[in-house]
């Protein structure tokens, strides 16, 4: 993929900041330029994926989840066995390199499902960086399990109430922390989106994702498949398997959030061209243009922006986005666990939902690729809760 000026993916992305910031930005760009041509720092990120994120992850078939459906081979790319349960720990590893050209004292970072700040927090503890971690207060309650797990490796974390004490108000106060801790704090950013060169740093580190996975079905299946499914809220996750299969006849699909019917977190469908933390993407409004709240059962997913590459690929028509309910998510999610005996995270279970109907339309010679981006078994609480609600 390709930028021009200060990473603009056509008319999206951008650097958009508080002038304080200026200096941290340069230093974060110098930092990366220096880690991408540096044959020994990427030789050190390739085996901290393999030795300690334990990489390369299976590609699945899920026969029972194919019988079910009727239709195409399902394959799911493992990203829940990677260490910490998810994709996160792919640029967590790669900015805690960054973090050290750019010689940071302490990292802080967002957290939305908990598993970017789980992540940060593993790292931190590996390669001995105090951390702070910013998550909305409404997911402190809901990733409870996750919120525990950080602590155990030591890290802050803070509670933020502001807002819908969601992921986009633990983003603010992480930049306002940041703006006022300038000289020795580095922000692990934890999603494709945000000011460059965060959306091309993320995308850059989760690339992996999508390289494994295309040679694993080619290995399988020797043809590449007829679509590569992968939910989507700040876009990390679906651009890291979507860059592999960019040059091929491969449908990108994202999967975003329809919350409740009402409330939603589906902002490449719904929403419009905006700037919110950094950068122009697609963004939620209300009708006076002010950032209108998201909404999703999952916590990962309630973000009412995205990735500026996301946007600028659904522009240029070259992936499509749908769209899953809160109800239908529960739904894969159950199905999942009681006929493949794996707990795929709710975020996921948007994707598995939306392939499930995808491959039940297509011959039974062709195959789809879902990317179940993280394991669920910290959702338990809010599924249950749901379904509570719904008696």
């Amino acid at each position: 993929m390709q930028y021009k000026g200060k990473g603009f993916y056509g008319q999206f992305g951008g650097q958009f900041i508080p002038e304080l910031l200026v200096p941290n930005f340069q230093k974060i760009e110098k930092a990366f330029d220096q880690f991408l041509n540096s044959p020994n720092l990427i030789d050190e990120f390739n085996q901290e994926l393999h030795y300690y994120a334990g990489r390369p992850t299976p590609l699945y078939l899920a026969k029972n989840l194919t019988n079910y459906g009727k239709g195409a081979k399902i394959y799911l790319k493992r990203e829940d066995l990677l260490h910490g349960g998810a994709h996160k720990t792919n640029n967590v590893i790669g900015q805690a390199i960054i973090a050290k050209i750019y010689g940071a004292k302490r990292l802080i970072c967002e957290t939305g499902a908990g598993q970017h700040g789980l992540a940060v927090a593993m790292i931190g503890a590996k390669y001995n960086f105090p951390v702070t971690i910013f998550m909305g207060e409404k997911d402190c309650i809901r990733q409870k399990s996750n919120v525990d797990k950080m602590k155990l490796f030591g890290a802050e974390v803070i509670s933020v109430n502001n807002g819908s004490s969601s992921l986009k108000d633990a983003i603010s106060e992480a930049m306002r922390y940041w703006i006022g801790h300038i000289d020795d704090v580095y922000y692990v950013f934890g999603t494709a989106a945000g000011p460059h060169p965060f959306p091309t740093m993320v995308a850059y580190f989760h690339k992996i994702i999508g390289l494994e996975a295309r040679e694993q079905i080619i290995k399988a299946e020797n043809n590449l498949p007829e679509a590569v499914i992968a939910c989507v809220g700040g876009g990390s996750n679906a651009i890291g398997i979507f860059q592999a299969f960019l040059e091929d006849k491969v449908k990108l699909i994202g999967v975003e959030p329809a919350g409740d019917g009402k409330n939603h977190g589906a902002t490449l469908n719904l929403g419009s061209i905006g700037c919110l933390h950094g950068s122009i993407s697609k963004v939620l409004v209300d009708n006076d243009g002010q950032i209108k709240e998201s909404h999703s059962i999952s916590a990962g997913l309630d973000y009412p922006g995205i990735s500026p590459i996301q946007a600028y690929l659904q522009s240029i028509d070259r992936a499509k986005f749908a769209m899953v309910t809160d109800a239908q998510a529960v739904k894969a999610y159950d199905l999942t666990c009681k006929l493949e005996g794996i707990i795929p995270a709710l975020e996921s279970s948007h994707a598995i939902s939306y392939g499930l109907e995808f491959a039940s339309k297509l011959a039974k010679d062709k195959t789809i690729i879902i990317n179940l981006s993280g394991r669920g078994d910290k959702d338990i609480e809010t599924i249950n809760q749901f379904k509570n609600e719904q008696l």
